[in-house]
């Protein structure tokens, strides 16, 4: 009877651990199974985020040097805008510049000839009159004379010189007292010879007496039309 009881706890012993063993290798298989799988699809979805992930950045990389390219181009474009707005700034300048010396709009120095006339106390010796001093801008006009002015009055197409009751001169409506100093700048051969070759009006002037002198300079300086340029039928 203590044998069979023996040999029953024995069996039940294998039996058990034949099952404890069972279940542990079952249990192991299923973790390896389980562990390898989780491993494997981890890497899987790493390795495909990851080039998900290298996608969108190539993708952002392109889009961004697509706009720095085109940025680029547009601050190129600026640049040469910029430049040639520049230069065309430059050029209108330049010729404003030149427009507003020709009307007489600006002071200017160069070399040229000063011309003094006095009245002399002799009264059998006419007086200078404007059509004296017409002669005299006139005649430096047509040597080339670029700028003239007559005691600091800027001689322009439209100025006026003119006598007043045979008592002064006016010039650009300002009245003018002797002594009548006149101011061109030019070439100063050019316009000396133009006043005082034969029937040059500083020659016929010393002529009949009347005082006149001319001096050379390379420093003549002549100040710009103060007033304002009107037309009066130019529409």
């Amino acid at each position: 009877m203590k044998g069979n009881i023996k040999k029953g706890k024995i069996t039940i012993t294998i039996t058990i651990g034949i099952a404890c063993f069972a279940l542990a290798l079952v249990m192991f298989m299923q973790f390896k199974i389980v562990n390898e799988t989780d491993i494997t699809s981890i890497e899987d979805m790493r390795e495909a985020e990851l080039r998900t992930e290298l996608a969108n950045w190539r993708t952002k990389y392109q889009e961004t040097n697509q706009k720095y390219e085109e940025i680029a181009e547009k601050v190129e474009e600026y640049k040469e805008n910029k430049q040639s707005n520049q230069e065309t700034k430059k050029i209108i300048d330049k010729e404003l510049e030149q427009i507003n010396m020709n009307l007489g709009k600006t002071d200017v120095q160069g070399e040229g000839i000063e011309i003094t006339l006095k009245n002399t106390e002799d009264e059998e010796i006419r007086k200078i009159s404007s059509d004296d001093l017409l002669l005299i801008v006139n005649s430096l006009k047509y040597a080339g004379a670029e700028a003239i002015s007559i005691n600091e009055e800027r001689i322009i197409n439209m100025s006026d010189i003119v006598d007043i009751n045979r008592a002064f001169i006016k010039v650009n409506g300002q009245r003018m007292s002797e002594p009548y100093i006149i101011k061109a700048i030019g070439n100063q051969s050019y316009l000396e010879s133009a006043l005082i070759g034969n029937g040059g009006p500083v020659d016929e002037m010393k002529k009949i007496g009347q005082d006149v002198s001319i001096e050379k300079s390379n420093k003549i300086k002549i100040v710009k039309y103060s007033k304002d340029i009107k037309m009066k039928y130019i529409q």
